[in-house]
């Protein structure tokens, strides 16, 4: 896969920005069973303690945390479907950003501040204040341009690299999905 120009990545901006601000749809719903190993299912269950059913982010962990465990309130990744098909193009090429959740959502921190509800199916997500980055693998992956652009300012304002959320209420989620902001 060809990486994205900083050029090409500046003129898709007009249509991230249209993005919906308060019902959006879930567009590709993935799980990550292992390290590098992505699924991409119709359906997820949702689970107030271990995240996705069948994703590894349980036990995976984190480096955020003291002891090395997963942390609570990085659960769940959502990044922006026109983000990323603005940086990867075709679905096939959105799985190795590694996010849960590819929604047609505005994930700017004016529309989503921490604390913020979303409704997907009928599991109910918080959004958490931890921001979701670019990094030495999202470079690897789509190319340093695209690691540029979702880590500048505007970037990190619009969280065009995605948001991180947690699971509190469980229940189950489907592609197609409305998204709901409470």
């Amino acid at each position: 896969m060809a990486h994205t120009t900083a050029a090409q990545l500046t003129a898709a901006m007009d249509g991230i920005r249209q993005s919906p601000k308060d019902n959006g749809t879930i567009e590709l719903i993935q799980r990550r069973p292992d390290t590098d190993l992505r699924e991409v299912i119709e359906q997820a269950e949702l689970d107030t303690s271990l995240g996705m059913i069948g994703d590894n982010w349980k036990l995976k962990g984190s480096r955020k945390t003291a002891d090395g465990s997963a942390h609570p309130e990085m659960q769940i990744n959502l990044m922006n479907s026109r983000v990323i098909t603005a940086i990867a193009g075709d679905r096939n090429n959105w799985l190795p950003a590694g996010d849960q959740f590819f929604v047609d959502l505005d994930l700017s921190d004016k529309n989503l501040p921490p604390g913020t509800q979303l409704e997907l199916g009928n599991a109910l997500f918080e959004i958490t204040d931890i921001p979701h980055l670019g990094c030495k693998k999202f470079s690897a992956r789509f190319g340093r341009d695209a690691t540029l652009f979702v880590n500048s300012e505007e970037g990190k304002s619009l969280n065009l690299r995605g948001i991180n959320a947690k699971v509190i209420r469980a229940g189950s989620v489907s592609t197609g999905d409305r998204i709901k902001k409470l």
